[in-house]
């Protein structure tokens, strides 16, 4: 009976520390350059043959997306902050007429987001977002309707806009708002802070329990904070 007592013990063991080194272990690097299969958005001729509409592109260098959630980490208070540069999207704007604007789908590599703890990085990769799968690596947003512009570029600074779109993570999609700021610093940037709050369980994300963490709220901040130069055609 011992022996067997014994055995059953070094089995649970031997579960427990390879779940942890499962968890532990470095997130999947990306697959691609956020740029790579991102959509490209091209200006049409007019009638005339001009192109009235400007092509800005994100840039990784000067933007940054996070997610913060509230939790109770071994009793304390503690918000959940995790960033990432890799995100990727395309605008195009006529600078006489705002109402004439697109943005393509944005992408976001969700295996690089970072926290504070390498630990909390593989869980939200494999257990969270499963992001390590290849068909969720990223998250994706596409907008459908922009309000709050002016008529014209001369008339935008610090503009406050709703961004409507769908949203995609780890496969689940659904429709939300992002509330926020537009100003175009000059012909070549764009500058855009947009911010919603959704429910993680909406997307069909789990998150694992354990033994120091308590009362992680259902709710979620998404923000971006995004640079947009001009593309030289």
């Amino acid at each position: 009976m011992r022996k067997i007592i014994l055995g059953i013990i070094i089995l649970v063991i031997i579960i427990v520390l390879g779940a942890v080194a499962y968890v532990a272990r470095p997130p999947k690097s990306a697959t691609e350059d956020i740029q790579t299969g991102t959509e490209v958005l091209t200006p049409k001729e007019n009638e005339s043959g001009s192109q009235n509409l400007t092509h800005y592109r994100i840039s990784q260098d000067a933007s940054e997306v996070e997610f913060n959630i509230n939790e109770v980490l071994r009793g304390e208070d503690f918000t959940v902050v995790g960033k990432t540069n890799q995100i990727a999207g395309d605008i195009l704007l006529e600078r006489d007429n705002l109402s004439n604007v697109e943005v393509g789908t944005i992408r976001i590599n969700a295996r690089t987001l970072k926290t504070d703890n390498p630990n909390r990085d593989g869980a939200i990769s494999r257990i969270i977002l499963k992001s390590e799968q290849d068909q969720f690596e990223f998250i994706e947003f596409e907008p459908t309707s922009i309000t709050g512009l002016p008529k014209t570029a001369d008339e935008m600074t610090k503009t406050g806009v709703k961004i409507t779109g769908n949203l995609t993570i780890a496969g689940a999609t659904k429709e939300v708002t992002f509330n926020g700021f537009l100003n175009l610093l000059s012909e070549e940037q764009i500058s855009i802070f947009v911010q919603t709050t959704i429910l993680y369980k909406d997307f069909n994300l789990t998150i694992p329990e354990v033994p120091f963490v308590a009362n992680v709220e259902d709710e979620v901040i998404l923000k971006a904070n995004i640079n947009a130069f001009r593309v030289v055609e």
